[in-house]
């Protein structure tokens, strides 16, 4: 079975991010998508111990580049980018079976031109409720809050 959701990482930074977000997608059989340059190796002690056991049960590809990503069979038909720069709220989101979720690395998200690769259309953020100067929710908190609400949406075979 295809995987109902993919998860996209742009160049992250910090291993245990990265180890919670794998050990998610292996719980709710997401695919993840690990775009380079890591900030990390992938035998990082502190992403295996942040994955667990999980590790071995996940769909996980890692890219070489954006562009080796774009190219290749595993890029999804659909991407959402969640950006603080995005106007509409997530919840406004249509989601569908294979969607990607992508989102940039821990301290600088995803570059320019790949906001205008992915377009307006496709822009989502969690709401902020607290208006204090605030920057955003840690990236695996991020990526939890956002397949949940995606996988709500999608409802493909979950027991």
């Amino acid at each position: 079975m295809d995987a109902p959701l993919q998860i996209i990482l742009f160049e992250p930074e910090i291993p245990q991010n990265t180890g919670n977000i794998g050990r998610l997608c292996a719980f709710t059989g997401a695919r993840l998508h690990l775009i380079e340059p890591l900030g990390f190796s992938l035998s990082d002690r502190y992403l295996k111990r942040s994955g667990m056991d999980y590790w071995a049960h996940l769909d996980v590809t890692s890219h070489p580049s954006w562009e080796a990503f774009r190219n290749s069979d595993d890029f999804p038909k659909r991407i959402w980018l969640f950006t603080t720069h995005a106007s509409e709220p997530y919840w406004d989101a249509k989601f569908h079976p294979g969607d990607a979720l992508l989102f940039g690395n821990e301290g600088h998200g995803c570059p320019d031109w790949l906001h205008k690769e992915i377009g307006d259309q496709h822009r989502i953020h969690l709401p902020r409720f607290n208006q204090q100067p605030l920057r955003s929710l840690n990236l695996a908190t991020s990526v939890g809050i956002a397949a949940y609400e995606a996988l709500r949406q999608i409802k493909t075979n979950f027991s």
